[in-house]
């Protein structure tokens, strides 16, 4: 699973990544230093064989892609790291329904997250993580070979899986949380890799509209994905990527 960084065979600079998740959601810890402290982790384990979506009870909220968003924060590392980037992948392309009944921690979800859809390295993105980790000057050319890698079949070949699908599986109270914060168990299906995992959402309920968000970090591992490494170790992916996420949905 690699993406080409800079879309060139002189410059060995690949990374793989997931997505995350949450979709991604799919922000993610593994930060280079400097970075800020890393959000809550996301938890996985490997499905289990009888596993089975959350029922779909209470009122159910349609997800509005243009008003939501996923961004997943993709981090260089080892020896050779300068021949690389960092990268912001992003999209608003996420739909599919949260469903609200009276008890919150009965709600469920079903989203969706179009692969062909996601976007590298958007200059207004890396502009507003206000780091030098993310410079807004990211070639054209690097743009474009790490995307045309993270679709092709090295990734997440988009041609045959062209979406990302998470449903509940359940909710529970977060630990020590404010008012509207849960963990969400979600099983997540990343090119035909499906898995367990635990994602910290804030919810909150606004007259017919319902807003989630999170952040959490998630290793691409946990979904199934193997990261990049190459020389050694010289060249590689951190396994830890950084999700962010916000989903808004309407009756």
């Amino acid at each position: 699973m690699r993406w080409d960084i800079d879309g060139s065979r002189r410059r060995v600079c690949r990374f793989a990544a997931h997505a995350p998740t949450f979709l991604s959601g799919i922000a993610l810890t593994g930060a280079l230093a400097g970075c800020a402290s890393p959000p809550p982790a996301a938890t996985s384990h490997a499905l289990r064989a009888q596993a089975a979506p959350a029922p779909h009870i209470g009122r159910p909220f349609e997800v509005v892609a243009d008003e939501s968003s996923l961004l997943v924060l993709v981090y260089r590392a080892g020896a050779l790291a300068a021949l690389g980037h960092n990268h912001v992948i992003s999209c608003r392309c996420i739909t599919g329904t949260l469903y609200l009944p009276d008890d919150p921690l009965q709600g469920s979800f079903d989203l969706r997250i179009a692969v062909d859809q996601l976007t590298v390295d958007d200059p207004t993105l890396r502009l507003a993580e206000h780091s030098a980790n993310f410079p807004a000057d990211v070639p054209q050319s690097a743009r474009q070979g790490t995307r045309h890698n993270m679709l092709g079949t090295a990734l997440l070949y988009a041609a045959r899986y062209p979406q990302i699908v998470l449903r509940a599986e359940g909710l529970r109270p977060a630990p020590k949380g404010q008012p509207g914060d849960l963990i969400a168990e979600a099983r997540i299906d990343v090119r035909g890799h499906a898995r367990s995992i635990a994602v910290p959402v804030h919810y909150e309920l606004r007259s017919d509209r319902l807003v989630a968000t999170g952040r959490f970090s998630l290793r691409q591992s946990a979904v199934g994905l193997t990261p990049f490494s190459a020389m050694g170790g010289a060249l590689r992916v951190r396994d830890v990527m950084r999700v962010r996420f916000q989903l808004v949905a309407k009756r």
